[in-house]
């Protein structure tokens, strides 16, 4: 072997050694190693604790004045969310009261707009009603037409003999009675009709009026009353 053979020997290092200030491998555990061995090898990451950890230390640190104004505070925030909260809760049943109440405006107001187109319809019906016309099939839908409106709230009035009253009757002609202390409903010339308390329709009369200077039973009773409590105090 020559000189430069065993120069080249002496400096090759061996392939089971490493150079001194090497980087180191480390070996992957092996089948039998547990897993908290492998925990040991990394790092410590993945789960910040430092932000719990200087609440708690924070908290710890407060003095007693301190705590009372957190909670002082705390309590101060729940009561401006709880009023907060109960005023959407008021202005929400508010909204829902309004909304229900214009549905059902509109509802009575639909309403009372098809029957006051059916008024002409119940007007002919009366008609001939009054000379026996309604007979056979006609009858039948005539009753019909009228059980379906009065199922919707339509209602019919006026009658002769009713006392007039200008929010009910509308007076078409006048005239005067010895008969009759008040004002009175004669003649019916169309029915009134009414849903509920609204006023579809006025009835439409003929009125009698009392005699002029005819005095009210009432009248003279209490004027007969005065007269004698007069001639008993002169006494």
């Amino acid at each position: 072997m020559t000189s430069a053979e065993n120069q080249h020997e002496s400096t090759t290092p061996d392939a089971g050694t490493t150079e001194a200030g090497g980087p180191q491998e480390t070996a992957a555990p092996g089948p039998g190693a547990s897993a908290e061995d492998a925990w040991v090898d990394q790092p410590a990451g993945g789960v910040d604790q430092e932000g719990g950890d200087d609440t708690v230390s924070d908290m710890a640190n407060d003095t007693p004045t301190e705590l009372v104004a957190d909670l002082a505070k705390a309590q101060e925030d729940v009561a401006t969310l709880t009023g907060d909260l109960q005023r959407l809760q008021a202005e929400y049943l508010n909204y829902k009261r309004r909304v229900d109440r214009d549905r059902e405006l509109v509802k009575q107001n639909a309403t009372f707009a098809v029957l006051s187109s059916l008024l002409p319809v119940l007007d002919d019906i009366d008609r001939a009603r009054e000379h026996g016309e309604v007979e056979g099939g006609f009858k039948a839908v005539a009753d019909s037409l009228e059980r379906i409106v009065a199922g919707l709230g339509l209602e019919k009035f006026g009658q002769p003999g009713d006392e007039f009253d200008p929010n009910l009757h509308e007076a078409l002609m006048h005239s005067h009675s010895p008969d009759v202390t008040t004002t009175t409903c004669q003649n019916i010339v169309h029915a009134g009709y009414r849903i509920g308390d609204r006023v579809v329709r006025p009835a439409r009369v003929t009125v009698v009026d009392p005699e002029p200077g005819a005095a009210a039973p009432g009248a003279a009773e209490s004027g007969a009353a005065d007269e004698a409590a007069g001639e008993n105090e002169s006494l």
